[in-house]
């Protein structure tokens, strides 16, 4: 949801979709530094979530986040904006920040994995009295980028020696670009069969729906409308009736329509219809309540 107009406004925009859990990007997520959010807005923002009985409410990470960078300055600098976000989502009360794991632009895949996960470690160490969790995303493998496999994230988790901070997000675009062929049946049990093997589902937190403008194995995060990709309807179907993730938060990245006034309250029309789709696939639910 965005936080046009204030961050209060997100927590209205979830409201009038009917949602039940939603995401922000707490700061603008191409720059470094977000601004001072008054202590006013805060306490606006946390109370009107309280109200709406909305949870869980994580925020994702700045893009030009990379802690597996061998570069020390950028290193710096992305350990830097990792612990603002991690205070900011602290602040707002946040169950956590979604955080893309990083690319190894320099060395290899084991040392970008390695400074992952001291990173991660160096800035809970930093905050050892805060709640705040980092939600690390499967992502799609484009370029160097690292988390594109279920055993890449099981290795960062464990070299954390399982921080009972550490969540695991996975991205439906993501999975199937990656290779995980989720639009299948079989695939389907396949992926989640091994996800329980390597990482286990108590780690799962939340999911993003989005369908793929690609196909399998494209390694290419391009997202679409629910049901108009290839991930295909079926496979939200399956996912959403799934009592392993019962209670889990789904959340939406899908396109939006563009051209409307970003300081309104209102429904967006793509929303809704991607919402829709995906709360009549739920059994039993003809009419379609929150999800």
């Amino acid at each position: 949801m965005s936080v046009a107009g204030g961050l209060p406004r997100a927590v209205e925009r979830a409201v009038v979709h009917r949602c039940d859990a939603f995401q922000i990007f707490s700061k603008n997520a191409n720059q470094w530094r977000g601004r001072d959010v008054p202590a006013a807005e805060i306490r606006e923002f946390r109370a009107k979530v309280k109200a709406a009985g909305l949870h869980p409410v994580v925020s994702h990470a700045s893009y030009l986040i990379n802690l597996a960078t061998t570069h020390p300055p950028l290193r710096a600098q992305s350990l830097a904006a990792m612990g603002d976000e991690l205070d900011r989502a602290e602040a707002l009360g946040l169950q956590g920040v979604v955080l893309h794991p990083g690319c190894y632009t320099a060395g290899s895949e084991a040392t970008g994995l390695d400074l992952i996960a001291d990173a991660l470690l160096e800035l809970f160490a930093a905050r050892r009295r805060g709640k705040t969790m980092i939600i690390l995303e499967h992502t799609a493998g484009q370029g160097t980028s690292l988390g594109a496999t279920f055993e890449q994230i099981a290795y960062i988790i464990e070299r954390m020696k399982d921080h009972r901070r550490i969540g695991v997000c996975l991205d439906t675009c993501h999975l199937l670009a990656s290779g995980y062929d989720i639009a299948s049946p079989e695939g389907y049990a396949g992926t989640f069969t091994l996800f329980e093997q390597l990482i286990g589902v108590d780690r799962l937190t939340l999911f993003h729906l989005n369908d793929s403008k690609r196909p399998l194995g494209s390694r290419v995060d391009r997202h679409e409308h629910i049901g108009r990709g290839s991930v295909g309807l079926e496979a939200f179907r399956r996912l959403v009736n799934d009592r392993r993730f019962d209670g889990l938060p789904m959340l939406l990245e899908t396109p939006k329509v563009e051209g409307r006034s970003p300081s309104k309250i209102e429904v967006d029309p793509f929303d809704e219809k991607n919402l829709s789709t995906l709360r009549g696939l739920i059994a039993g639910n003809k009419a379609g309540g929150a999800g």
